[in-house]
């Protein structure tokens, strides 16, 4: 779970980013996570944006591929949406310490 100084951080991280994942008509489908975890190899923050043509909420999408993906769901704004997984062996992003932890 992020605390929002987190979130805040890694969504200024984010800014400088295209997306690289796109949700089509077919919403999240075992394409669009495979390309997700393709995606987790190399980085560990990730943008993606869901087209037009979904009929399904931005939000929930964003939310599916992140619990397929046991990512973390940083942020939804309009149709673009961030996602974070830390690398399991020295991840890069280095976030902000909670207090009292």
């Amino acid at each position: 779970m992020l605390t929002s100084k987190q979130r805040a951080y890694l969504t200024g991280l984010a800014n400088t980013l295209e997306p690289v994942i796109q949700i089509g008509k077919n919403g999240v489908g075992p394409e669009t996570v495979e390309a997700a975890e393709e995606a987790f190899n190399t980085r560990e923050l990730l943008k993606g944006s869901v087209l037009k043509t979904v009929e399904e909420d931005p939000r929930t999408c964003a939310a599916m591929l992140a619990e397929r993906c046991r990512a973390e769901l940083v942020r939804v704004i309009g149709r673009k949406f961030i996602l974070y997984r830390p690398f399991k062996k020295d991840p890069v992003i280095v976030l902000p310490v909670r207090k009292g932890v």
